[in-house]
């Protein structure tokens, strides 16, 4: 079974050079969505009723099949996209025919099957590569689309700046990404927005500042992003900017705290050998796998020591909000700085 990823997808469109079948999934909605998109309007209009049709996940599979084999109208080829067919919990029978559309798409037609709200777990689930294996046998794909890495949305970024005439440094999109979050929706209207207020020359920080949108997620994450940086000044300046935003002082611990969590799961499954979506799996990330890899990346930071002198803190932290007798403040400004002696100091650190 073989999987591709995005660059494999848009090679084919930047060279309109379709397979027949795609088979889109992954973590990134948004990228799903658009890919589907890109697709469809590679052989016909949305609003062509004969060659693009759509249906969604309860529909009648014989409709799609039919739809797929009926020979387009006044074109090559026809654009027919199925979502969130549910093949696991389906009859042998329909699935028996989905397998069978996919291995017998004529070149008539290119068939998307997008899966939006169903989590694929492309390397256990039997199903799913038999469904592979049957579009491949038409010359298909399947697409892992999962979320952009943090250098792939700077990237992202930056070109597209420069597609509208535009300089965007590295440095001012990674600001970007930290302020206004990893979302790649978001980022791509926010883009819009520098470069229509821009208009022309280079984009500075300074003009992300009175452009953009910082989104209360994003500032309380980059919150746990200075602390495993060391930056307490910028961390507790930050704690101070959150809490005149009237943040809940408990959705920032919880914040922090789940940051931790997931490093020590994955200290814990990388003992173990124990991969990425088996972790996600059994403590149901779904979409949010992006957060193990990014635990895993902060592990470079961290031994055992550290990371259990930091839980300690953590528990203690949790156990001194819940009494109500503790300033909300002062606790969380403790922690912070505990957290980050913790990483500078590690075995040395006074226990008591």
């Amino acid at each position: 079974m073989a999987i591709v990823f995005e660059e494999a997808l848009k090679k084919d469109l930047a060279s309109k050079e379709l397979s027949n079948v795609y088979i889109l999934f992954g973590t990134d909605g948004y990228l799903k969505k658009t890919y589907a998109e890109k697709i469809g309007r590679l052989i016909a209009e949305p609003d062509d009723v004969f060659n693009y049709c759509k249906f969604s996940s309860n529909s009648d599979l014989q409709e799609v099949y039919d739809a797929v084999m009926q020979f387009p109208f006044a074109s090559d080829r026809k654009f027919v996209l199925l979502d969130d067919f549910d093949f696991e919990h389906c009859s042998k029978n329909e699935l028996d025919k989905l397998n069978s559309l996919l291995s017998d798409t004529p070149d008539t037609a290119v068939l998307v099957l997008r899966f939006d709200n169903i989590e694929i777990d492309a390397k256990k689930n039997a199903k799913f590569k038999g469904i592979v294996a049957s579009a491949e046998k038409s010359g298909g794909k399947a697409v892992c689309l999962d979320h952009r890495t943090v250098p792939e949305l700077i990237k992202m970024l930056s070109n597209g700046a420069a597609k509208r005439g535009l300089k965007m440094d590295s440095s001012v999109a990674k600001y970007l990404v930290e302020t206004a979050g990893e979302d790649i929706n978001l980022l791509s209207n926010e883009l819009i927005k520098l470069c229509s207020y821009q208009k022309e020359g280079i984009i500075t920080k300074e003009t992300v500042d009175l452009v953009c949108s910082k989104t209360v997620e994003a500032s309380v994450y980059n919150l746990s992003k200075l602390i495993l940086a060391s930056k307490s000044t910028e961390a507790l300046s930050l704690l101070d900017e959150l809490l005149f935003m009237r943040i809940e002082p408990m959705s920032i611990f919880y914040n922090i705290s789940s940051v931790y969590v997931d490093m020590f799961r994955m200290y814990a499954a990388r003992n173990e050998g124990i991969k990425i979506p088996d972790v996600a799996q059994k403590f149901s990330y779904g979409n949010r796998k992006f957060l193990l890899e990014n635990a895993e990346r902060n592990l470079r930071n961290f031994d055992f020591k550290r990371l259990s002198l930091s839980l300690n803190e953590i528990i203690k932290a949790d156990s001194l909000l819940k009494s109500f007798r503790a300033d909300e403040r002062t606790v969380l400004e403790q922690l912070i700085v505990r957290l980050i002696y913790i990483i500078e100091k590690g075995e040395l650190v006074d226990k008591a």
